[in-house]
């Protein structure tokens, strides 16, 4: 499965988004991610991924959540 999937599925499970509002340009201030629902994020790609996700900075867009978590692959 595309990194971009595992992040929209998840996205979809925890925080009830509509997958089509999800693409790589969109910011996470705009699909109402706060502090708190990244912290659960990154706890749930970090297990379906199997990454260690580490203390990620300057993440703004999915499009950039997917290419970190690319990186650590």
């Amino acid at each position: 499965m595309a990194t971009i999937d595992t992040v929209k599925e998840v996205l979809v499970e925890n925080l009830d988004l509509d997958a089509d509002s999800i693409t790589e340009d969109a910011t996470l201030d705009s699909l109402g991610i706060d502090s708190l629902d990244m912290v659960e994020l990154i706890c749930d790609l970090e297990e379906k991924c199997e990454v260690e996700f580490g203390e990620p900075e300057g993440i703004e867009t999915i499009g950039q959540l997917v290419a970190h978590i690319d990186s650590l692959k």
